[in-house]
């Protein structure tokens, strides 16, 4: 009866396991989805011309913001594209490992109603996840640097001081590391479990 027992909890533990990482990569595709598709918008859309600096030329950002522009979509892109790719790997392999073992007849049951059994190397899925998130956080912070030039652009250069650059850059120097850091500190969390 005890070892009954503790074969459920341990079938109970994988299934449980299994099916947090697998949202955990669908979370990570889905995000780096929606930042591929804004970063995709932002490049076609992206116009140089600053026609909200009024007549103070010495504001206007050089050629060399514009072009950071360009450089900190493509990095941001190439890393959220990274991340997207580790992560639908790590998700096609335990998928097809439930494939194996349920045409093999080895473990091919539901436990509690919660998902299937599956044999996966768990420090692979581990490292993986962690890449994963790290190539997200790269991602995020090139997507800054950009956005930080377009408003560059737009509104006048940081050492102007026009403080309506200093508002719309604000949030996003506060909110974005604030949230990556909780972000970090959560996958960190995962991967010690």
């Amino acid at each position: 009866m005890v070892l009954l027992s503790k074969m459920s909890d341990v079938s109970r533990r994988t299934v449980t396991t299994t099916s947090i990482h697998i949202m955990a990569l669908d979370g990570i595709v889905n995000v780096n989805s929606l930042f591929t598709l804004a970063l995709f918008l932002g490049i076609t859309t992206t116009n140089t011309n600053n026609p909200l600096i009024a007549g103070d030329t010495s504001c206007a950002a050089g050629p060399s913001v514009a072009e950071g522009i360009l450089t900190y979509h493509v990095y941001s892109f190439s890393s959220f594209l990274f991340s997207s790719l580790i992560a639908l790997s790590l998700k096609n392999i335990i998928n097809m490992n439930k494939g194996i073992e349920q045409e093999a007849g080895a473990i091919g049951s539901r436990v509690h109603g919660v998902g299937f059994v599956v044999r996966v190397n768990t420090v692979a899925l581990r490292v993986g996840t962690l890449v994963s998130g790290i190539g997200s956080v790269f991602g995020c912070g090139f997507l800054v640097m950009a956005l930080v030039d377009l408003v560059q652009i737009k509104l006048g250069t940081l050492g102007c001081g026009s403080h309506y650059t200093y508002l719309a850059i604000a949030p996003l120097l506060i909110l974005v590391p604030t949230a990556l850091l909780v972000f970090i500190f959560l996958v960190l969390y995962a991967f010690t479990r």
